[in-house]
């Protein structure tokens, strides 16, 4: 039986949400699957991917074929180079604890690769509000500056319009 590990979308219209799992390729797209490896939401960001890496590593050493999507997804979350790393063992080319030693450095680098992009969304995020907040403030600025003359204007309006009736008066 071929197996594919693929994505299995779930959620409502607009907002997908994904199921990660291993099912026979010739099953409907949203139909029986043989196991659920994971989730993935590309509704936030940066994307909420939950995995079980060794399973879908049993998976991929078992044959199972993932798509494109579920690929780039294993390779992100690493379970692409655990069962590269696998195969070393397997070969002899290395120890269990030195593919293990790897992957953990691997695991390490990428956390923080991924704590500094969300670092610098939440920076970006923070610089927006404030651009947003200068610029309604000039806007603010311009609106009272702009009512100013009206207002003086009108009191000049009205004193003349005193004037001229004291003088009508007058006569």
């Amino acid at each position: 039986m071929p197996v594919k590990i693929r994505l299995q979308r779930h959620g409502k219209k607009g907002k997908p949400y994904y199921w990660i799992v291993a099912a026979d390729s010739r099953a409907k797209r949203d139909g029986k699957y043989l196991e659920k490896l994971g989730a993935y939401n590309p509704n936030t960001n940066p994307a909420t991917i939950e995995l079980d890496v060794d399973g879908a590593v049993t998976w991929l050493q078992n044959g199972a074929q993932p798509t494109d999507t579920a690929k780039a997804i294993l390779s992100y979350k690493g379970a692409m180079l655990k069962n590269h790393l696998a195969g070393g063992v397997r070969k002899g080319a290395l120890t269990e604890e030195q593919a293990e030693e790897k992957f953990k450095a691997w695991l390490e680098e990428k956390a923080s690769k991924v704590q500094a992009k969300s670092d610098g969304l939440s920076k970006a995020d923070a610089d927006a509000k404030a651009k947003a907040l200068e610029a309604e403030k000039a806007v603010n600025e311009a609106r009272i500056a702009a009512a100013a003359p009206v207002v003086e204007e009108e009191v000049a309006e009205d004193v003349a319009t005193e004037e001229t009736a004291a003088s009508n008066e007058e006569e």
